[in-house]
């Protein structure tokens, strides 16, 4: 089977190397000179809204997925005219707009933050009134890592962010003071069949992802079947295949969704070494129509990302258990380069093991007290 990506990133890249063993070909379609997904398939430079380009596309696979959700929709939309496309343009649709995004969640019975929608520098104002303050206001569509959005805490606060946002239409959403930030990774394939992961908790630092903890330490049974059924209601209202990320809040009396990424997930990664069947390896096999894999964790897990620095990967590598992924990008400020996953059989030995990582030069905010919590020291 030639499976055709639309961008050619770190996850396209990890969704090769879990297809190849499978016998799977890829085609990258990506704008970039030198994606680093280029070394595992082939790759066709172009614009995404290039239509002699999609058409090229369409000619050299079998099927097409794609690897983040800020490709255009029409691109998508013109391939699943010429061959089937996987998750389907619905979803992408639904996920790219977080007004839809969240009126989605809401009507398949998922809790989300109160919201409304702005188009003018005036309605931002009439929509963080009607969500109370503090507030976040983000765009509507666009925007990853924490960009393309604004903490208002105060009424005074909010001059100046329609201009800082671009002016154009957004959301504005009340504040939620989690517990913690948890995600579930579920997927689906074509005959309906689904899989979920263990639900995990994850941190933050500048919006971008720094440290996963797989399973999520401390949460109870009742929350996580609880995460795990929401993730299933919105794979079976978008007749979904392949792998999907729901990101929710724990907060007092249960969860509330954060939003959805119809792709795998950074907060998947663990999944390579940590899981019986990565969620890489799930996507191709949901999309190819093979049967999925057992997403059962091997035991405790942790995903560090690497943010712009390289450090020693001699030093990552003493460390028992760890694991070195380099994604072949140039390090700069702010930009996802690598991460390294750390398995453990128990909580204890799990956060001795992050602490000697620390001691290998990363900068990782909030690690060793999130690993020294996840084992009640």
């Amino acid at each position: 089977m030639r499976l055709g990506v639309l961008g050619a990133g770190q996850l396209g890249r990890m969704l090769a190397l879990a297809g190849l063993p499978l016998g799977m070909e890829f085609v990258f379609l990506d704008p970039q000179d030198r994606p680093c997904a280029a070394a595992v398939g082939r790759h066709l430079k172009a614009a995404y809204h290039d239509e002699a380009a999609l058409a090229q596309l369409a000619r050299a696979a079998d099927r097409v997925t794609y690897e983040f959700e800020n490709v255009p929709a029409s691109a998508v939309e013109y391939l699943a005219r010429h061959l089937p496309v996987y998750p389907p343009p619905r979803a992408l649709c639904v996920c790219q707009d977080r007004v839809e995004e969240k009126t989605f969640l809401r009507g398949t019975g998922v809790p989300t933050a109160e919201f409304a929608p702005a188009d003018t520098r005036a309605g931002l104002e009439e929509a963080v009134e009607r969500v109370g303050l503090p507030a976040v206001v983000k765009t509507r569509r666009m925007g990853y890592d924490g960009k393309g959005q604004r903490l208002v805490e105060r009424r005074e606060d909010l001059s100046g962010v329609w201009e800082a946002l671009g002016g154009v239409p957004v959301v504005a959403e009340a504040f939620v003071p989690f517990r913690r930030e948890l995600s579930v990774i579920a997927v689906r394939g074509l005959r309906g069949e689904t899989v979920c992961y263990p639900v995990v908790q994850n941190h933050h630092e500048d919006g971008i992802l720094r440290l996963s903890l797989a399973p999520a330490p401390e949460l109870p049974p009742g929350l996580a079947a609880q995460a795990q059924a929401y993730a299933r209601q919105a794979l079976e209202a978008l007749g979904y295949v392949g792998v999907l990320c729901l990101e929710l809040f724990e907060v007092e009396g249960g969860l509330l969704a954060n939003e959805m990424a119809p792709r795998v997930h950074n907060s998947g990664h663990w999944t390579v070494e940590g899981a019986q069947t990565s969620q890489f390896a799930n996507h191709v096999r949901a999309v190819g129509g093979l049967p999925l894999g057992d997403p059962s964790p091997r035991g405790c897990c942790a995903l560090v990302n690497l943010i712009g620095e390289r450090p020693d990967p001699a030093s990552v590598l003493r460390i028992p258990g760890a694991y070195w992924h380099w994604y072949g990008k140039e390090p700069r400020p702010g930009r996802k380069v690598g991460h390294v996953t750390v398995c453990a059989p128990s909580w204890e030995s799990l956060a001795e093991r992050l602490e000697a990582l620390e001691g290998c030069g990363l900068r990782v905010c909030g690690l060793r007290a999130l690993a020294g919590r996840a084992v009640g020291r």
